[in-house]
């Protein structure tokens, strides 16, 4: 099934249920309130859900027109966010930018920062961007959502607390990184508040494209309106997204409603080097700070600029028939 938050005033908006299309809703109002409070009660409210979003699919009940414009982050507040390192491409290619190596341990033992999650940006809200010198770069990434998940799970057993999966742009300010990270206590100011796609979906919609606890799809990240990523979320994951669970609940419970992210999704090229641009035949990049690394490797400085005012980020993914999955995120860079 598909579920979305519309924006209705209040801080956790109005639970829907979504067509398959995304062209349709209905309010879940009568089974839960809020995407929270589904999650709270997953074992009751998942069944009378799923019955909804049958009954939506075969229009047996009122629905209103779904516009992804009036959505929220499925989650617009959550208890829990924190991010990942699935893609080792992506944190070779970073750190590199950095002059660190990255110790043989990141191959067997994922990297998670905690991130803010009390108050996410909607999906077609702006990045706001207080100086253009703290580096603004978008990330694209895939999220779940888990309901309670017991201290200690296996990366088998976590797969089970996997109800629902997202796109994210996590808002990197990459010119704070290195500064935060050399006081050896972690990111803070330089992750500001993420997006999320329109809709969140449960596994099983991805039929055979969920696989290994992944999506085998490729992640669209269109760049001020031209092609800038098509990074294949199924290829180069060290980590699944059940073992970046597991991780996360090693020593702690997570509530219901965590938020886990897969970190930016990288694909090497088929030679297994960097990726090259979707411009020169490549997959791209979900990030800017992976295309900088490359220009730097080449041409000993980077040449692509990171976000400023006005430029805009699309993230989002199709199945094999073209369609859309999740609705797209789409932002624009605002000065505050």
């Amino acid at each position: 099934m598909k579920l979305a938050t519309l924006k209705d005033g209040t801080r956790d908006g109005q639970l829907v249920v979504v067509s398959k299309d995304l062209t349709r809703y209905c309010a879940a109002s009568n089974i839960a309130p809020t995407m929270q409070a589904a999650l709270d009660n997953w074992d009751e409210t998942a069944p009378q859900l799923e019955a909804l979003y049958r009954d939506v699919e075969h229009q047996a009940v009122p629905c209103e027109r779904f516009h992804e414009r009036e959505a929220h982050s499925p989650l617009p507040r959550a208890y829990q966010w924190a991010d990942g390192s699935a893609y080792i491409n992506h944190v070779e290619l970073v750190r590199k930018a950095r002059d660190a190596e990255v110790p043989k341990s990141f191959y067997k033992d994922p990297l998670m920062y905690q991130g803010g999650s009390d108050k996410f940006l909607a999906p077609r809200d702006p990045i706001p961007l207080g100086d253009p010198a703290w580096g603004c770069d978008m990330e694209g990434e895939i999220a779940v959502i888990t309901n309670d998940v017991p201290m200690g799970v296996s990366s088998q057993d976590a797969a089970s607390h996997i109800k629902l999966l997202m796109l994210v742009n996590d808002v990197s300010l990459r010119g704070l990184i290195p500064g935060e990270l050399a006081k050896g206590f972690g990111f803070f100011q330089s992750k500001p508040s993420s997006a999320f796609s329109p809709v969140a979906v449960t596994p099983d919609e991805l039929g055979d494209s969920w696989k290994g606890n992944v999506i085998h799809l490729p992640l669209i990240v269109d760049y001020n309106n031209e092609p800038f990523g098509r990074a294949n979320a199924g290829e180069d994951a060290t980590f699944s997204l059940a073992d970046l669970v597991a991780h996360a609940a090693k020593t702690r419970d997570l509530g219901a409603g965590a938020v886990i992210g897969s970190g930016t999704v990288s694909n090497k090229d088929a030679g297994g080097g960097p990726g090259k641009p979707v411009s020169e035949g490549g997959l791209g990049y979900s990030c800017i700070a992976e295309i900088r690394m490359i220009e730097t490797i080449a041409d000993g400085k980077p040449s692509t600029p990171f976000m400023s005012a006005g430029d805009t980020v699309r993230v989002g993914m199709n199945d094999a028939d073209g369609h859309s999955i999740f609705g797209n995120i789409e932002q624009e860079v605002v000065t505050v």
